[in-house]
């Protein structure tokens, strides 16, 4: 193995070399991962598909979440059981709480 800046200085311990090498491929996993998962992000997009949580379905009830949210402090958690949010399979059907 040769290093762009010369030799290395004094004793080193082989098995460092094992770790670096480790750590190195742990780095280029993780970026293949993360650029992977970009391009299903892209293909999925394209596919007129939408990315993230449930989404607020009108102008009333964004503006109730955001009333909520701001004025009172309220957590995401206890608008979602406050307000009927659908999961996505049962549009309208699906109240975040039982009545």
């Amino acid at each position: 193995m040769e290093f762009p800046t010369g030799e290395l200085k004094g004793s080193h311990d082989p098995s460092g070399i094992v770790f670096t090498v480790l750590a190195a491929m742990s780095g280029m996993e993780r970026e293949y991962v993360r650029d992977r998962t970009l391009e299903g992000y892209e293909s999925a997009r394209k596919r007129g598909k939408t990315i993230g949580g449930a989404g607020v379905t009108d102008e009333s009830m964004l503006s109730m979440a955001l009333h909520l949210r701001d004025a009172k402090g309220v957590s995401l958690r206890d608008i979602a059981k406050e307000l009927v949010i659908t999961n996505g399979k049962k549009k309208g059907q699906h109240p975040a709480r039982p009545p």
